[in-house]
Formats: structure tokens, sequence, C-alpha cells
């Protein structure tokens, strides 16, 4: 059993980065999908979906970068092609959504495809004693589960 420059098992790590690079695919489309939202939102409430969507794909931005800083960190090249986001993505790409309560749905199905990957790294993590990203998934959960409820609270759900 050989251990990365950090002191973590290589195999296990290997299939850790494995799964953070099928994250980091869902991230970047995730944040493509927002990004067209914003764009293309019409209707009453577009002052304020407009605003709410620029928030969400600034912070997606931030995670993209910190999920790939961690596939370094973790002796392994990131992702970094649209095919192999597209490839490996579990949140599929959305096309021309303007509708507010289309988009506000697909952000919350999102979530839920991301959550449940965070929590299968919680699990990979924890066999690999990598507390790195074990605290990076818990706190991208923690904040996710309630960004979930206020969107599901907009959607009347």
């Amino acid at each position: 059993m050989g251990k990365n420059f950090i002191g973590l098992d290589t195999d296990k790590t290997q299939k850790l980065t494995e799964v953070l690079n099928e994250l980091l695919s869902s991230y970047q489309i995730f944040y493509m999908n927002v990004r067209g939202y914003h764009w293309n939102i019409k209707g009453e409430n577009f002052f304020e979906l407009h605003a709410k969507f620029e928030e969400l794909y600034d912070d997606l931005l931030l995670k993209v970068d910190e999920v790939a800083e961690r596939i370094l960190t973790l002796g392994h090249r990131p992702a970094h092609a649209y095919s192999t986001y597209i490839e490996k993505s579990e949140v599929p790409e959305r096309k021309d959504v303007s509708d507010g309560k289309e988009a506000v749905g697909n952000i919350v199905e999102s979530f839920g495809k991301l959550i449940a990957k965070q929590r299968e790294l919680l699990s990979l993590a924890g066999e690999a004693d990598d507390e790195g990203t074990v605290a990076l998934m818990s706190d991208y959960i923690s904040q996710q589960e309630k960004t979930v409820w206020m969107y599901r609270s907009y959607l009347g759900q």
C-alpha cells in the first residue's frame, strides 16, 4: 500500500479523485446552466431571480475551483474539457430556459444530484482517512441543504 505526498493511500485517493472529477463535471455543467438562467430569465420575478442566479453561479464557480484544487492536492489532475464534463456530469445540460419556476426546479434537482455525490465522497474520503475532503464535502452539504430548502420554498413545496 503506497502513500502519496500528504500521507494518504494512493489506491484510495485514485478512486476518490475519479469521483471528485465526476463532481467537478457536475459543478461545471450546473454552473453553465445557472449562467444561462441568469442571462435568459424573463417575467415578473426577473429582478429577484436575475440577482439570485448571479449569487448562485458566483458560489458555484468558487466550488469548481475548490474541487479542482482538492484533486490537485491529492496528487491527481482535474478534468478540464467540456466534453469530459458532459460525459461525466450527473447534472443534465439545460438550454434556453427562461421560465423562473422551471429554472428554480432545475436548480433544486441539480442540488439533489450534487448532494448525493458529495455524500458518496464523504464515505470514500472517510475510508481513505482524507479529512480535507471530508471537511469540504461536509461544508458543501450543510450549505446546500439550506439552499435547497429556500429554493423549494420559492416553488411552494
